[in-house]
């Protein structure tokens, strides 16, 4: 039986808070840098969201295009990079599949004006459909390949990896990007936000404190390169997703089934060398979480590798982006350190320093309404 080839990593790109390349995300990790800052900032002090944390892309010429919509350009800013990274040519590009995750879409930018940006009136249309995204990459690169979009919330960007994983493993096409992105840094939707007390309160982000009852919004856009491919690339083992069908807000306390999707992973793989978790912050995923964990590391227990504490929750892009930067420290089989001072769940722990990766790196991600998502890397 012939070995069938890796499904490797062969590109990343990144753009949030942290920085506009994969590069400056590793950097910021590095150097323990966090960038929340107090949304009045950007939103002006009269914004009743004015003394919340949030946290956003710093470079907002890259958002600002006549044509194309600000969560578009984000999209195009990180695919570029990695396209570029993975060498693909235009007779590559062709038959490739994209697959792109959101969960807000083009909401920025159509819900209200985007500061510094005056719209083709011929483009208004395109620019209110949450797809433009996905258009605007097979169009500025050439791909005719099959294209998607999921708007399963938190979780878009996970499983966007996820369908781009099955489309090239089918034969459907040769090899796939996975696109993420969310700008939710818009009035109307920090309202909606803030009304199921979802926000946090305060500059720091601490997902399993105690009192932890809120998330920090960021926006973000991250992209992956997929293919089966030999080489010195960290490798996507395994993507798995079920429903809690539970709550269209909340998540299970016990942590519903998610143990199943650990569990699975490991009867394949082994017991992983780590596992990044969804961690929000919100108050019931600082219960869920915890529960979800002891249920399927009741004895061998991973070292836990906590993103949100450096990048906010980028929504729909969190998980993709938390997987680029997995994947980034894996290719120089590492995994990333966490923040010093985080409060770990029972029987856990946190390290604070680079850790080698010698093992499946497990990533999870949970949309609202019960969507639990799981993927699995590892180092070269």
């Amino acid at each position: 039986m012939t070995r069938q080839p890796p499904l490797s990593i062969t590109g990343l790109g990144a753009l949030s808070a942290l920085g506009s390349d994969v590069a400056s995300h590793r950097e910021a990790l590095l150097a323990r840098q966090v960038p929340f800052r107090k949304l009045g900032e950007l939103l002006g002090m009269d914004s009743p969201h004015a003394s919340r944390p949030g946290a956003w892309i710093a470079e907002r010429k890259l958002l600002v295009n006549r044509k194309w919509s600000p969560a578009t350009m984000a999209a195009l800013h990180v695919a570029r990079q990695a396209v570029a990274e993975a060498g693909w040519s235009a007779g590559d590009l062709r038959d490739a599949a994209l697959v792109v995750g959101t969960s807000r879409g083009n909401a920025a930018g159509w819900l209200g004006p985007w500061p510094g940006r005056r719209p083709f009136k011929l483009m208004a249309a395109s620019n209110t459909i949450h797809s433009e995204p996905a258009s605007a990459i097979t169009i500025e690169f050439g791909i005719t390949g099959p294209n998607h979009v999921l708007a399963s919330g938190c979780a878009a960007g996970l499983d966007a990896v996820g369908i781009a994983m099955m489309l090239v493993r089918s034969g459907v096409a040769p090899r796939a990007l996975a696109v993420a992105v969310d700008l939710p840094l818009v009035p109307i939707l920090l309202d909606n936000y803030a009304a199921s007390g979802l926000l946090a309160g305060k500059l720091e982000s601490d997902p399993y404190h105690p009192k932890s009852s809120g998330f920090i919004p960021a926006e973000g856009a991250a992209a992956m390169a997929i293919e089966c491919r030999e080489g010195n690339f960290p490798s996507l083992l395994h993507y798995g997703c079920n429903a809690d069908a539970c709550d269209p807000v909340g998540i299970p306390v016990d942590g519903g089934r998610t143990p199943e999707l650990l569990e699975k992973a490991i009867q394949l793989f082994g017991q992983p060398a780590a596992v990044c978790t969804h961690a929000t912050g919100t108050g019931v995923q600082a219960i869920a979480d915890p529960a979800a964990l002891s249920r399927a590391f009741p004895d061998a227990r991973p070292t836990l590798h906590l993103l949100k504490p450096f990048t906010g929750h980028t929504i729909g892009a969190s998980g993709l982006l938390e997987s680029v930067i997995l994947a980034r420290f894996a290719r120089d089989r590492q995994l990333p350190p966490n923040l010093s001072g985080l409060h770990a769940p029972h029987g856990f722990s946190l390290p604070d320093q680079v850790l080698d990766a010698s093992g499946p790196i497990q990533k999870l991600s949970h949309g609202m309404g019960g969507h639990n998502a799981l993927l699995v890397l590892t180092p070269p």
